[in-house]
């Protein structure tokens, strides 16, 4: 493991990563409101009417729930599960399925599980979350009508670590899966090394030393399968989040780098619900690949 003392950021002053991970402030509170309003709004737009199966626990320890949208009868569908963002502490599944209904009318189902938001739970307590609910569709899939053999996962922010979390390996023994069950991944503006997170105010949430930050960082983690990845990331998105991607793509070395003009950390995302934009083009070509 590299140098617990050696991260991206880790000459810069306090203020100076709060620059660059404080996108809430970056964006300032009217422009922030209005993008958790087209969440939720797209999100209710999307599944009105859309044919799925929403509230089942995936996880009996937890009892955190998910939802299935865009089942057909055309059989089973590829499924895309998406982790939301919120830095591991905001948000939830009823304002993150903005892109249910645009994959539903290209063959794709979606599923979006909610986790037990910080400081309730700790991190390494929602990592495990989300891998059941991937261990969930892997099992229990098929009674849905998903596809359990072509699991894609993407996720926004706290949400683009979690997707980084389940696209390494060392996890899918304990769950009983196979090393290649996540097929494809795109992460959002993801944090893939987060000790920088040890020094800003997220961690007054999570509460992460270097050591546990560097455990849970998925630059600093084996991966004996390396799946297709695009990260996505904002032209106006935090410095620190552009530079996690930057850093992390060439690492991984089966992904591409997709820096979005015109889009910021929160909105780049919402790009999902649009099949014309060039997000939503990449992530079809992920899953039919």
């Amino acid at each position: 493991m590299d140098d617990l003392d050696d991260w991206p950021g880790s000459g810069l002053s306090d203020e100076e990563l709060d620059v660059a991970y404080n996108v809430r402030r970056k964006a300032g509170p009217e422009l922030f409101e209005r993008h958790m309003v087209r969440y939720r709004e797209l999100s209710e737009q999307a599944v009105d009417g859309l044919p799925g199966h929403p509230g089942i626990v995936y996880d009996e320890a937890s009892g955190e729930r998910l939802d299935v949208w865009g089942t057909g009868d055309d059989g089973l569908r590829p499924v895309f599960v998406f982790l939301h963002g919120g830095y591991w502490m905001a948000l939830s599944r009823d304002v993150s399925s903005f892109m249910a209904r645009a994959l539903y009318e290209q063959g794709v189902a979606t599923v979006v599980p909610d986790y037990t938001l910080a400081p309730e739970a700790s991190l390494e307590e929602i990592v495990r979350q989300v891998r059941a609910a991937v261990a969930w569709v892997y099992r229990h899939g098929r009674e849905f009508g998903l596809d359990s053999e072509w699991i894609v996962v993407g996720g926004s922010s706290a949400g683009g670590h979690l997707t980084g979390m389940t696209m390494v390996g060392g996890w899918q023994d304990d769950f009983g899966l196979p090393r290649d069950v996540v097929k494809a991944a795109m992460p959002f503006s993801g944090l893939f090394d987060i000790r920088p997170i040890t020094r800003v105010y997220v961690n007054e949430y999570v509460k992460l030393d270097l050591e546990r930050a560097a455990a849970l960082s998925p630059a600093l983690l084996d991966a004996d399968h390396r799946c297709p990845a695009v990260f996505a990331v904002a032209e106006d998105d935090g410095d620190g989040f552009l530079e996690q991607s930057r850093l992390f793509q060439p690492q991984w070395g089966a992904g591409e780098l997709m820096i979005v003009p015109g889009r910021d950390h929160f909105d780049v995302v919402l790009d999902l619900a649009d099949p014309e934009s060039r997000v939503s083009t990449e992530l079809m070509r992920l899953i039919r690949r």
